[in-house]
This record gives structure tokens, C-alpha cells and sequence, in this order.
């Protein structure tokens, strides 16, 4: 039986306002995975990297459940690091994790890590906890870098650690099948340790609001159009291509201008060092509809169910997503997606049934089907449904059986190789 769990997640603290340049799916991922575990009376320590010496250091008691919370552990300059920097500083990461557990008496049955640097964490943890570790990468470099322009391109280091992590890990989760495909081709892992289980969506919070009522929510009048994107602005979101889209949809349309907007959440436009920002404000202005385009900085998720029910449209123009949650929580609220036909999105998306899938990086393509969208209202209410429809298998009650599964049979059989099937 599954008593507590060590959930590691070193550079992102998963109560970390959504939207920034570190805060995505990942915080999304472990925050409601940590709250469904609590609600089966599972106890789960989140560890994280302390990134302000004002937030108290162990929180995130009331937003997760009772028997769950957060633990931020000073390593390194308690302020926000780039995550490669954020590796030096791992060792002092272990001695300050070892040490809380110590004082505090605290033993685990697993050890749940995320992304490539808390796989580090969890081999030096297991060393003294004897725990086995159930690791998730969230993305992958060598995935990341076959689309990545050189700058934003993956270290060498990241990837041998991502390799060593597929070796060591009792089991390692994968959110699709061509991810898994990637560990075992790319890296050379181990098929039989890895078992797809794909990420949930919190279907509580995330439901349907009558649009009328969500519309009215902002102001915004009764005949307005927004097309709405959500997710950290850089230049893999490949939010240049639905810029140049609605270009092309307002030349065909052009009395649409008055009644259309193109809301993107994400990022903080207070920032001037927010380079990618900077640019998308120059190529909206160049391509002339800086009337249509509103950047609304970070959001805290509890507000999007409001912003997903008010558009017509969620686009998803990824050069690379590994599994893209928004689309799940746009359908949840019964929102149609347009996504590029990468990653997860091309297992989330059902082209023609709950949204469209396009090819990146093609402004046409995406401005046909944004305007599919918009001039046929009862195929978006249909889409919708059916999105909604969708989500009934990702709801986080289904995921999270699949996930202590996993826990029961790393413990059961951790000597011996094994698979697992999940449930369909």
C-alpha cells in the first residue's frame, strides 16, 4: 500500500503562477497530481528549489489537500535561476532534502521525479532512502532540439543525463507513445521500463461556461470573436505563425476587425527583458494588427476556465509540445483546438472531431481553419462537445489509478524487468 511519496521537482515550484519563462504544464502536472493523491489519503511531499527567501518553506497545504505540501529547499541564490545553472547548485539540493527528511522522521515508498534535473536528484535520494524512483521527463532534449533554432538549443549535458536517467530509473513515464518511441530509438532505452500514461486534466475545475456568461465576464460584447492562446511566449510556441495567420484573416475579412481579438496569455509585457516579447510586439506592429492582438501576461489557472469558455478558438501553433495541456483544458470547457500537428498534440487533437490539426509553421493553413471556426458557428458548438467528450478519459480520477498502478508494480516487481498496460 502506497503511504507517501517524495515528488521532486527541483526547478519549478508547482504553486508558481503559470505563464512564465519556467512555469508551464510541468507545475500543472505535479500540482494536480500531488492534490489527487492527497485526496486518496496518500501523503506527498513536493521538494523544490527555493526561489524567494519570503515565501514560507513549507506551503501549498491548503491548495493541494490535507496530507500534501510544498518544500522549498534553499540551493544556490534563493532568487530565480536558468535551469542549467540550477545543476550546480543539485548536491547542496540532495544534503537539504536528506537532512528534512532526517529531522522530520520521513520515509517513502516512491520517489516521483520530474524533468532531467530532478532525475538526478531522485538517484542520489534513492541512495539513502531506498526507494524506487518512477521518473517523468516532461520534454526531452534530443525532441526539443531537432526543431530548436541554435539558441535555444539543449545542452549536451542535459541529454547524457536524460540517458543515464532512462538506465537507472525503476520506471520511467512516458505522456505519448512517439515519446516513448523517442527514449527507445534516441537514447537507447529500455522499452520494457517504460509505460505510457498520459497527463490528466482537472475536470473540477475546468468545465463549461455558457459563452454569453463568460463573454459578459470580460465585457466583452455578444458578437465579439476571440482566437486565444495560452502558454509561455517563446519562440518554439511558434505564436509568430498565428500572428501572420490573422493577417490573412482579416485581408479576406476586413469588417471583422471591430468584432475580433487575439488574446495571449502568457509572459510578462512589463518585462523588458523578455526578449521573444519584444519581437512578437515588432512583427504584430509590422504585419499591422496590433489593433487585434492583446497580451495579457501570466494568468493564474484557477481564472482560465473564464478565458478558454469566452473564445471561439484555442490555438495550439507549436513548432514542439510534448503533450500540450492547454489543448486538454481548453476542451474540458468545451472550446475547439487548433494545434500543429507535432507531439501530444497530434494524440490529443482528433483532426475534424474536437479541433483541427495543421501543419506548423503554415499561416494559411491555420487562418483557413481559424476561419472554419468563426464563420460556422454550429460547427464550433459541435467540436466543442465533442472536445468536452474527450477529456472524460484524461480526467485526473482515470490518470491517477494509472499512475498508483505504476507505484504498485515498480514496488511489487522492482528486481525484475515488467510492462504494464494502461488502462484504455
Amino acid at each position: 500500500m502506497i503511504q507517501r511519496v517524495a515528488m521532486i521537482s527541483v526547478h519549478t515550484c508547482p504553486l508558481a503562477t503559470l505563464g512564465g519563462k519556467e512555469t508551464g504544464g510541468m507545475n500543472v502536472y505535479v500540482r494536480d497530481l500531488t492534490r489527487e493523491l492527497a485526496r486518496r489519503r496518500i501523503a506527498v511531499d513536493v521538494y523544490t528549489r527555493s526561489q524567494n527567501p519570503a515565501i514560507p518553506r513549507i506551503s501549498g497545504r491548503r491548495r493541494l489537500g490535507a496530507g500534501a505540501r510544498v518544500v522549498h529547499i534553499p540551493a544556490g541564490p534563493e532568487q530565480p535561476l536558468n535551469k542549467n545553472l540550477v545543476f550546480d547548485y543539485l548536491p547542496e539540493f540532495v544534503a537539504r532534502v536528506q537532512e528534512f527528511a532526517h529531522q522530520e522522521g520521513l520515509q517513502y515508498d516512491i520517489i516521483h521525479s520530474h524533468y532531467w534535473l530532478s532525475g538526478w536528484v531522485a538517484r542520489e535520494l534513492r541512495a539513502s532512502w531506498h526507494a524506487p524512483i518512477v521518473h517523468m521527463f516532461h520534454t526531452l532534449g534530443y525532441s526539443k532540439n531537432l526543431i530548436a533554432a541554435p539558441e535555444e538549443r539543449e545542452s549536451e549535458r542535459r541529454i547524457e543525463v536524460e540517458r543515464q536517467i532512462m538506465r537507472f530509473a525503476d520506471c520511467v513515464i512516458a505522456a505519448t507513445p512517439l515519446e516513448k518511441s523517442d527514449m527507445v530509438t534516441a537514447y537507447g532505452a529500455d522499452e520494457t521500463k517504460i509505460v505510457v500514461v498520459p497527463p490528466g486534466v482537472d475536470r473540477r475545475l475546468f468545465r463549461p461556461i455558457p459563452r454569453a456568461e463568460a463573454q459578459a465576464h470580460f465585457g466583452m460584447p455578444p458578437n465579439h470573436h476571440m482566437v486565444l492562446f495560452v502558454g509561455r511566449v517563446q519562440p518554439l510556441k511558434g505564436i509568430d505563425t498565428l500572428f501572420r495567420a490573422m493577417k490573412l484573416v482579416v485581408e479576406q475579412f476586413p469588417n471583422w476587425r471591430e468584432d475580433l481579438c487575439v488574446c495571449i496569455i502568457g509572459g510578462d509585457p512589463s518585462d523588458s527583458d523578455e526578449t521573444e516579447l519584444q519581437r512578437l510586439y515588432q512583427l504584430r506592429d509590422e504585419l499591422g494588427i496590433g489593433d487585434l492582438v492583446i497580451f495579457m501576461g501570466a494568468r493564474d489557472q484557477d481564472s482560465l476556465v473564464w478565458h478558454y469558455s469566452a473564445a471561439d478558438v484555442v490555438v495550439m501553433p507549436s513548432h514542439y509540445e510534448s503533450f500540450g495541456l492547454v489543448a486538454l483544458e481548453a476542451m474540458a470547457c468545451g472550446t475547439p483546438v487548433i494545434g500543429a500537428d507535432v507531439g501530444g498534440l497530434s494524440f490529443s487533437i482528433q483532426n475534424g472531431y474536437n479541433g483541427f490539426l495543421v501543419p506548423g509553421r503554415d499561416p494559411q493553413a491555420l487562418a483557413d481553419k481559424i476561419l472554419l471556426i468563426l464563420k460556422h458557428p454550429f460547427l464550433r458548438d459541435q467540436l466543442g462537445e465533442q472536445a468536452l467528450r474527450t477529456t472524460e478519459r484524461y480526467d485526473w480520477r482515470h490518470i491517477a489509478d494509472e499512475i498508483l498502478e505504476v507505484y504498485t508494480l515498480v514496488l511489487s516487481k522492482r528486481s525484475a524487468p515488467w510492462t504494464l498496460v494502461p488502462a484504455s
